[in-house]
């Protein structure tokens, strides 16, 4: 996983003769990549687990200092949740039943509020919306924290609307596992959950994504660890415009439809351009996943989002690196090439180093934070809502304005021997005033410091510079930033 990275970060490596002399990169002041919408993540499945903890919610959704097992973690401010609407329930119909793959893990099934297809009114005892109480809990913790953005979207449609009534996939794995008659009920259960949130929880989603990496040929109910469903391109584009329609039909005009959450970056090109111009018409947002990591057409995809006007979020990344390097090394590439307007991680709790927080959500233990967290903490506390992302000059670098308080936010890592990075700002109108305080902030990836802060460096001219060790992670905030 990490040679592709490094490959494509060639340049930055290439650029450290072998004196390891010092590097500048100059901030582009007139670029504009998007006005950020904020960071993320997903409820399922560390939320169904942990939804109860107002540690977790502080952790996750606030910028104080929390305390957290015996330490205390800068809060991440995330602003972006994604709750999932659930494919299980353990009631019959008829005599008929869910099916659950032998390898299930059982903290990913998530309880689903449509639970019998006899009627499709949601007052009707064919829905329960008791369920699912913890994932529930978290959602409305985070929005009394400030989480201001919220995307409903879905595993795998109710077990009952499936083939084979097996909420993990076809029997193949490759087959559309949907049955043809439930395309609308499918459009229906979304539509509805949608409109019951903002009416009973306070919720209103801005966007329905219907899909989760569709494309995909491991959605087996025979094998598969969790929630999933194979949708063909033309299965998608029936189904898109389905959704759209419920939505208006409930005064949601507004919600908008995201699709398709495609694993790569190059399954989302091809998604999109298989789409027809009606399913496209339906869609506000292309959604992607970060799976791909070095890899990938990053840039074909964001040509295919600007051409088209849609929006674009990194909407689902994870991997097995605690050290962080991975996370910045494909956080460095979607802001060099993808230009997405959010970004979202996984999993906040889990094992195996997917987690932010090492955690069992089956067992319902819980660790302490990997390095990865605070590497993400470097991004996610400084590039806010609203700031305007521009080209940093570098592959090493991310700058970000923010135009009311006139402060310029740049993130940058050091991959080479311990060395000096300059940033130079002289492409701004005012580039900050000489000798003005710049506060920083370092994680080292891997192990060693932990979103460290300081006050050492300062503003000469139109230039600063710190020393960075190798592997060395840091942000810098510099104040009186005109563009």
């Amino acid at each position: 996983m990490k040679a592709p990275v490094l490959s494509i970060l060639g340049y930055t490596f290439f650029s450290f003769n072998a004196v390891f002399a010092d590097v500048t990169t100059t901030i582009n002041a007139s670029s504009n990549n998007g006005v950020w919408e904020g960071w993320g993540t997903s409820l399922a499945w560390w939320a169904a687990a942990f939804g109860d903890r107002d540690d977790l919610a502080d952790i996750v959704f606030s910028l104080g200092q929390v305390s957290f097992n015996g330490a205390t973690l800068p809060g991440l401010g995330m602003n972006i949740v994604r709750y999932n609407a659930g494919a299980s329930s353990s009631n019959s119909v008829n005599g008929e039943s869910i099916s659950k793959s032998p390898k299930i893990i059982q903290s990913r099934l998530i309880d689903g509020f449509w639970i019998d297809w006899t009627s499709d009114d949601p007052a009707s005892s064919s829905w329960k919306w008791s369920v699912d109480a913890k994932q529930r809990a978290m959602l409305q913790k985070a929005k009394s924290r400030g989480a201001d953005i919220f995307e409903l979207f879905s595993n795998s449609p109710m077990w009952w609307m499936l083939n084979n009534h097996n909420p993990s996939g076809s029997d193949s794995g490759s087959a559309d596992n949907l049955q043809t008659w439930n395309h609308q009920q499918f459009a229906v259960y979304l539509a509805n959950i949608a409109k019951y949130a903002k009416d009973n929880w306070g919720i209103t989603f801005n966007s329905v994504e219907p899909f989760n990496e569709p494309s995909a040929n491991w959605w087996n109910g025979k094998t598969g660890t969790q929630e999933g469903c194979h949708f063909n391109v033309a299965t998608q584009q029936a189904i898109l415009p389905l959704l759209r329609s419920e939505l208006n039909n409930r005064g949601l005009s507004s919600t908008i439809v995201s699709a398709s959450d495609e694993n790569s970056y190059d399954s989302a090109v091809s998604t999109w351009k298989g789409l027809s111009s009606t399913a496209k018409d339906t869609v506000g947002l292309i959604n992607v996943h970060g799976y791909q990591y070095g890899k990938g057409d990053r840039s074909g995809l964001y040509q295919q989002a600007k051409s088209s006007g849609k929006k674009l979020w990194n909407s689902e990344y994870g991997e097995a690196d605690a050290t962080g390097q991975e996370l910045i090394s494909n956080v460095l590439l979607d802001f060099r090439w993808l230009h997405p307007t959010a970004w979202v991680y996984w999993q906040i709790i889990d094992g195996g180093g997917w987690g932010l927080i090492t955690g069992d959500n089956d067992a319902r233990s819980l660790s302490g934070p990997t390095q990865k967290y605070f590497v993400l903490a470097q991004l996610t506390r400084h590039i806010r809502p609203g700031m305007r992302i521009l080209d940093a000059g570098s592959d090493y670098a991310i700058a970000a304005y923010d135009a009311d308080a006139k402060k310029l936010v740049v993130v940058a890592v050091n991959w080479g021997s311990a060395q000096y990075l300059n940033f130079d700002l002289s492409k701004f109108s005012t580039p900050g005033q000489d000798g003005a305080t710049i506060q920083r902030w370092s994680t080292q990836i891997g192990s060693g410091e932990k979103y460290a802060t300081y006050k050492d460096t300062s503003l000469s001219g139109s230039k600063f510079w710190s020393h960075f060790e190798k592997n060395q992670v840091q942000t810098f905030e510099i104040p009186g930033v005109v563009i």
